[in-house]
């Protein structure tokens, strides 16, 4: 899936631009003497590093590479697409041909012509994650160290098990197009999870705390853990923005996996939930992201838990999706972001735009080929493709609840409910074929009673219907408290694709939720 494996030190190397120019350039000549009305090359060379270690081991590190070219083709009417790891004008001439042949054949297939909303060509342009170090260049030995002190100080601090991992991603794609744009783009990212296990040694009970970093679209700086960038909330509590201290963290959550061993199981029943931009971006990724993607509302896309509920009618009738309170967008340029680039896998500038504003749903995320449906003229920028070899596909842009508008801490939020749950951190999850009914878990879950946290919780998850749920959403945190969640693996398609996008919130109360408590059973 990832590549061939290659020596760490060819992760810092590069293919010059002049030679990706001259690729896309015999591509695209090929492609219109074939009789292409459109055609765009994407030469991509995405590289990954994994450190993966267990206690007190090194269990493995990977070091991956993926190189080719991806050649998208108009002819007919009609799309066609062909790919080649031969990286030669004659191998890319010969792949962009087959793709005319392609389309040529798809044409007669297809009910309209394909549409695409303009582009106007940009030159040559280049781009990169703003990021302070490259990861791909820190010594192995520095990343080792760092994971082994880690679980170190875990296991000193009581863990019985500990996992950690480094996910390292530089995406080195260059895009170019019939439209007159080549464009240069250095992608980077980075996560870094672990996972902590505490055993009761008397009863065999186990109980685990994930960490609660986010992954990111920033360099190696993200595991700086500067003092500036972390949030120190009820019971002590400590939250990571731009950047994560691993082994403060390895360490609470020893802490916090005892403390779940001997927790209180809850009692089922509606509760007032007051929900960490750590927990909520799962449930804004599953309830908003996935249902406002235009394909999914169309019916083209269904794999991976099924369509939308959003249907058109709903964006002409102005649905109401939630409350008041609710604002939520997309944004392919928010910094530090997972979904943050320059120009989509379209050659699209991207861009920030509405989805829901004031309670109301008011957009999708659209392709190129997808806007006219929409009665627009110009693309969201929500193309993406994980790979070379792939043909790029509408996926979600980073999706994100904006703050609320009035001073509000978290401490301040929870001194307003009476009878709620406090939840952090991603767990289990599910959702139906039309994402109107989901369930949520998560990894810490905290009584409040009168307004103060009295205890911890256990076997905790959630069950709503998405439009009643975020219309229960009464108050929302103001923007000193903003963080952001990541799916670092989002699958979609078929073939199955990934990608990786951002989700800001918050922290945000959402009143009179059912919570069910998951170790019941009906035996």
């Amino acid at each position: 899936m990832f590549g061939k494996v290659i020596a760490a030190e060819e992760l810092n190397s590069a293919i010059d631009v002049a030679v990706k120019k001259a690729l896309a350039d015999a591509a695209m000549n090929a492609a219109k003497s074939a009789g292409a009305s459109y055609c765009d090359v994407r030469v991509g060379r995405y590289l990954r590093q994994f450190v993966i270690t267990r206690e007190r081991n090194v269990e493995n590190v990977v070091n991956t590479e993926s190189s080719g070219v991806g050649i998208r083709v108009l002819a007919d009417g009609a799309w066609g697409f062909a790919a080649t790891n031969a990286m030669t004008t004659d191998a890319v001439a010969k792949a962009a041909q087959q793709a005319v042949a392609i389309a040529k054949a798809n044409a007669p297939t297809q009910t309209a012509p394909v549409q695409l909303a303009p582009v106007k060509g940009v030159g040559e342009v280049s781009w990169r994650t703003p990021i302070a170090k490259n990861s791909m260049t820190v010594p192995i030995k520095d990343k080792v160290d760092l994971l082994m002190g880690v679980n170190a100080a875990a296991m000193d601090a009581g863990a019985d098990f500990i996992s950690s991992i480094l996910f390292l991603v530089n995406e080195q794609k260059y895009f170019a197009s019939t439209d007159g744009s080549y464009i240069d783009q250095d992608v980077h990212r980075i996560w870094a999870p672990m996972e902590v296990t505490a055993v009761d040694k008397k009863t065999g009970k186990f109980r685990v705390r994930d960490g609660l970093s986010a992954p990111m679209g920033l360099g190696f700086e993200y595991l700086d853990g500067r003092a500036a960038d972390k949030t120190v909330g009820p019971n002590g509590i400590i939250s990571y923005g731009m950047s994560y201290d691993m082994k403060e963290d390895a360490i609470a959550a020893t802490k916090q996996a005892r403390e779940k061993l001997t927790a209180k199981s809850v009692k089922p029943g509606k509760y007032d939930l007051v929900l960490d931009p750590n927990h909520l971006g799962l449930t804004i990724h599953e309830t908003v992201g996935h249902p406002l993607e235009l394909d999914r509302v169309l019916g083209y896309e269904a794999n991976y838990a099924g369509t939308s509920f959003a249907t058109m009618d709903k964006l002409k009738a102005n649905f109401q999706y939630g409350s008041d309170k609710v604002n939520i967008v997309a944004d392919k340029t928010q910094p530090g972001s997972l979904g943050a680039v320059a120009y989509d896998d379209e050659g699209v500038k991207t861009k920030k735009w509405d989805l829901i504003r004031n309670g109301k749903l008011v957009g999708y995320q659209a392709t190129r080929d997808q806007a006219h449906i929409e009665g627009k003229s110009e693309s969201d920028g929500c193309s993406y493709a994980d790979s070379w070899s792939n043909v790029q596909f509408q996926r979600m842009a980073n999706i994100s609840l904006e703050p609320g508008k009035d001073k509000m801490s978290v401490a301040d939020m929870i001194s307003n409910v009476e009878d709620g749950i406090y939840i952090l951190g991603r767990g289990s999850f599910s959702i139906d074929q039309q994402r109107y009914n989901a369930q949520f878990g998560g990894t810490l879950f905290y009584e409040i009673k009168n307004g103060k946290i009295t205890q911890p919780l256990e076997d905790v998850a959630y069950q709503i219907r998405t439009p009643e749920f975020w219309a229960a959403c009464s108050a929302i945190c103001d923007s000193s408290d903003y963080r952001m969640f990541g799916s670092f693996f989002d699958g979609k398609g078929q073939p199955s694709q990934v990608s990786a996008v951002s989700h800001g919130s918050s922290t945000t109360r959402f009143d009179g939720v059912n919570v069910i408590n998951t170790a019941r059973s009906l035996g």
